[in-house]
């Protein structure tokens, strides 16, 4: 066996390895030790790793878990460790198809549970200290539940006296040229600082506007924040890009690209400096309202996205029937890329789709290193996600590129 090297970071020292076959439990335990790691037990199968955990004095800290075992198999055990609360680690261990592999690492996440990450067999020592070292690395993540922040209860009378005293403002989440570092644009981010209750994020308020008829005034109110701040930049020579979302009830209003158009107009910013994403259910909601909007749009010079690629069921006929000028993937597809040949394959796809119709091509939620590497690799245009920046208000902007641009160059 090649000598192993030692971890950068020691996350784990006490492993449990999980698999019906003996063979293949001693193979991985040998590949455990000479990483420097104590297999503190072994089991051949789901209901044995259970009834060990339960008697074991010295708890494991990662379980290498096969997927295929008699009595309780790997994906069992894994759902009866999410209901008795037991986050331990864990890393899939299989000589199974990547993609159901991917679909249970993805699983795992979902429940709540740490994961490591998904390996075929037969293992080495190798893919195995890549994996851990790799894991080992990453930011520690919470638990889903502390992640959610408590929602905030707002009223249609608040959100209508909100409009009227403008109490919205915008942060701004830089877009990145993927070539050369460089910023591409600006998406614009809606936030309602409440006098009250502070500052509101826009789920909070966002579907209950669309529900009472207010969403286009605040759209309008967006748009013209966004363009307050793109004549500043453009002032102190940022030529920038700003992105700004639209709802499916402002696409189906016949006045509203009328509207758009003046207020840029006034504004003395051209069309082409302003870009609207729209979602594929936006589209949907009312095809013939909404196309109307969207060609007249796109006549007038302003580009359109289409946000949240590959969530919606009919993501090609969308392509095909919307004059859209940039492709924006869902970060269901971008975070975690790297570690997972199912979505590398499904970006790659992505990426080439839009190269292939000459649209821009834009990946969201980019949260870490590797991920940014595997899209600049794949040829992806540009990068949004919190690796280069979490969403910031719009007088920070500048001095943050000054500050970040060097960095941002050698990722």
């Amino acid at each position: 066996m090649p000598q192993s090297k030692p971890f950068l970071i020691r996350k784990f020292s006490k492993v449990m390895v999980i698999d019906d076959s003996a063979v293949q439990r001693q193979y991985a335990t040998q590949l455990c030790e000479q990483l420097e790691l104590t297999v503190v037990a072994q089991a051949e199968n789901g209901q044995d790793a259970l009834d060990q955990l339960a008697m074991l004095d010295t708890q494991p800290e990662l379980l290498l878990v096969d997927l295929e075992m008699p009595v309780l198999d790997g994906i069992s055990l894994i759902q009866q460790l999410a209901q008795s609360n037991q986050f331990i680690s864990i890393l899939i261990v299989s000589s199974r198809e990547i993609a159901l592999l991917s679909s249970v690492e993805t699983m795992i996440k979902a429940y709540g549970l740490p994961v490591v990450g998904a390996l075929q067999k037969p293992l080495s020592i190798e893919q195995l200290q890549i994996t851990l070292d790799k894991y080992a690395n990453k930011k520690p993540t919470p638990p889903p539940e502390l992640n959610r922040q408590a929602k905030v209860v707002v009223s249609v009378p608040e959100i209508a006296s909100a409009i009227i005293n403008k109490q919205f403002t915008t942060y701004f989440q830089p877009k990145i040229l993927l070539a050369n570092g460089m910023i591409k644009g600006v998406e614009t981010l809606i936030r309602w600082q409440h006098p009250e209750k502070g500052m509101i994020m826009p789920n909070d308020f966002i579907p209950l506007a669309e529900e009472h008829g207010l969403i286009h005034d605040i759209t309008l109110q967006v748009l013209e924040m966004s363009l307050e701040w793109l004549q500043y930049w453009h002032a102190h020579g940022l030529n920038l890009n700003v992105a700004i979302n639209l709802s499916s009830l402002s696409l189906a209003d016949l006045g509203l690209v009328e509207q758009i158009d003046q207020r840029v107009s006034n504004s003395g910013i051209t069309p082409q400096s302003i870009t609207l994403e729209i979602t594929e259910t936006a589209v949907m909601a009312d095809v013939a309202l909404s196309l109307n909007s969207l060609a007249r749009l796109r006549l007038k010079g302003f580009g359109l996205s289409i946000d949240d690629y590959g969530t919606g069921f009919s993501s090609m006929q969308q392509l095909a029937r919307i004059p859209f000028t940039e492709l924006k993937i869902d970060r269901s597809f971008v975070d975690g890329a790297s570690d997972s040949l199912q979505l590398s394959n499904m970006l790659s796809i992505a990426i080439e789709t839009a190269r292939k119709l000459g649209l821009h091509c834009v990946a969201e939620g980019v949260e870490n290193a590797d991920d940014w590497v595997l899209l600049k690799r794949l040829g992806c245009d540009t990068a949004q996600g919190y690796l280069a920046a979490k969403p910031m208000p719009g007088d920070e902007l500048i001095d943050w590129i000054k500050q970040n641009s060097k960095r941002l160059r050698d990722l």
